[in-house]
């Protein structure tokens, strides 16, 4: 083990540790200044949905915030292309679908989705069926290690009862459970020959009901990897035999991550310093509850609301607090985002007229490279919201206290340039944080143009030209003075949520 290096920049971050039960800070002990971290990914059996994309967002805000404190991010996130699910999913097809065929379809559905949300993508992204040699390796390393045992059919178990820390992750006795497998995982010819039912599967005989290419040869006959044994071989492989935080929905504690953690500890790894769980989406309202399938498919969202709601939706709650989710959810997100956007337009063109003085040469507007705006100062508050377990409900606060600052400065008869560009580059930093910049990818082209993802003219260009046919009644109003209807016109705005500031050189607006 690297002793720290006081050279090297250390996270100031304190994460809730699930396996520590406790708020703690993050003290990458493996390689100072690099923070590794091995995230729980998909298993390829449908389309993703809402609840893939929490989490995916969710570390992607971690990550984001450790790059930001100079730490340098080795992500491993894997994809289960071999499991129960894909052999019984892709066999119902009609006709049949090749099993690995079923699984590469659905891994482009997940990188579409991951890159229309903005994730950015893992170091290595491994699959389970290109790492069984490594899989076997562990097997044969447990069962040297007197953690393992050959069933008669060629199964191979995890001797649960063999390991005194099992259950220390969810803090359960092995006295009080009936298993330690998923029920998707559990059949007769799994259960048939365990020693004790509390055992887990680490190897699978082939079954004759099975294509012939689900499984490969092994010490123990053909057959295929249980679920759990790939996390722990290819951590082992892409992270070492420590890391410093494993990652994953809340649901996967157990079986899955106890499993894991099992598995590694009876190998004589150390396995992962903290543990991170987000929490769960629940669907919010009759019509989406309704629904609970293609209404919840990140493809299908896509075609009713841009990308940016569905980020800002998933990735503006804290990680351990529940997701409410709903088309008012939505909506909201989207009105909050476009917000954001429309303030950091307008003060890009006031700096278009008036270049702030301690902008870089050759950078136009606010509309700074993404490099730049990554090491720009941050909000002390900001800072230590993040810092605070990514506290987001006090991040927001202050990007929202900085964008309302920046519209204050904006309605004025001659906003300070380099104050404009001073609040708008600190806004945009903290928004690059949560992977909301509007300026950045794959935001930008959207802003910048002001077209929605269908190439129609989006919602703020609609809103723009409502507003302003509006303000231009207003001002023929005023000018024939007729002060009750310019007064009913400035109220109806109000009302609507569009500020309207009179300055001598015409009346502008933002929304509230």
């Amino acid at each position: 083990m690297n002793t720290p290096d006081e050279h090297v920049a250390q996270p100031t971050l304190r994460l809730y540790d699930s396996a520590q039960r406790a708020v703690v800070p993050l003290a990458p002990t493996v390689t100072p200044g690099v923070v590794t971290i091995y995230l729980c990914g998909a298993t390829v059996q449908g389309s993703p949905h809402i609840g893939h994309m929490r989490s995916a967002i969710a570390f992607d805000v971690l990550r984001r915030w450790l790059t930001r404190q100079g730490q340098r991010v080795i992500m491993a996130r894997n994809v289960t292309d071999i499991d129960d699910k894909i052999l019984t999913k892709s066999a119902a097809t009609e006709p049949p679908t090749p099993w690995w065929a079923h699984a590469q379809h659905f891994e482009r559905e997940f990188a579409a989705a991951y890159e229309a949300l903005g994730v950015i993508p893992p170091t290595v992204e491994p699959r389970a069926t290109g790492h069984i040699p490594e899989q076997i390796a562990l097997i044969e390393r447990l069962m040297e290690r007197g953690h393992a045992y050959v069933g008669s059919p060629g199964n191979v178990y995890f001797s649960v009862s063999s390991l005194p820390d099992y259950g220390s992750l969810t803090n359960q006795r092995v006295s009080d459970l009936a298993t330690t497998e998923d029920e998707s995982q559990i059949d007769a010819a799994v259960e048939a020959d365990k020693r004790d039912p509390r055992d887990f599967a680490l190897w699978k005989a082939a079954k004759p009901t099975e294509p012939a290419d689900a499984a490969w040869e092994s010490p123990w006959g053909r057959g295929r990897p249980g679920w759990h044994l790939e996390c722990s071989a290819m951590s082992q492989r892409y992270l070492g035999d420590t890391f410093d935080i494993h990652g994953g929905g809340i649901d996967l504690r157990f079986p899955h991550h106890e499993n894991e953690q099992a598995q590694s500890h009876g190998a004589g790894w150390g396995f992962a310093n903290h543990w991170v769980h987000n929490a769960w989406v629940t669907i919010k309202g009759e019509k989406m509850s309704k629904s609970l399938g293609n209404s919840l498919v990140v493809s299908e969202l896509l075609t009713r609301y841009p990308a940016y709601a569905l980020r800002a939706a998933l990735g503006t709650v804290h990680h351990r607090s529940t997701v409410e989710f709903s088309d008012e959810t939505l909506t909201e997100a989207a009105a909050m985002f476009e917000r954001f956007a429309a303030t950091l337009l307008r003060a890009h063109e006031v700096l278009t007229a008036s270049l702030a003085p301690n902008a870089p040469e050759g950078v136009d507007g606010v509309d700074a490279p993404e490099d730049f705006v990554r090491t720009y100062p941050l909000p002390e508050d900001f800072s230590h919201a993040m810092d605070d377990d990514l506290n987001l409900a006090g991040a927001l606060a202050q990007i929202h206290q900085t964008i309302k600052a920046l519209n204050a400065e904006l309605a004025g008869a001659n906003p300070d340039a380099g104050r404009v560009w001073d609040l708008a580059l600190s806004a945009r930093a903290m928004l690059e944080i949560l992977g909301l910049d509007p300026l950045a990818q794959p935001w930008r082209a959207t802003v910048m143009s002001g077209t929605g993802a269908d190439g129609q003219n989006g919602a703020m260009d609609a809103l723009g030209s409502l507003v302003q046919a509006m303000l231009d009644e207003r001002a023929q109003a005023r000018q024939d003075r007729d002060w009750a209807r310019a007064d009913a016109l400035r109220d109806q705005l109000t009302h609507a949520g569009v500020v309207v500031e009179d300055s001598p050189t015409g009346a502008r607006w933002h929304l509230a």
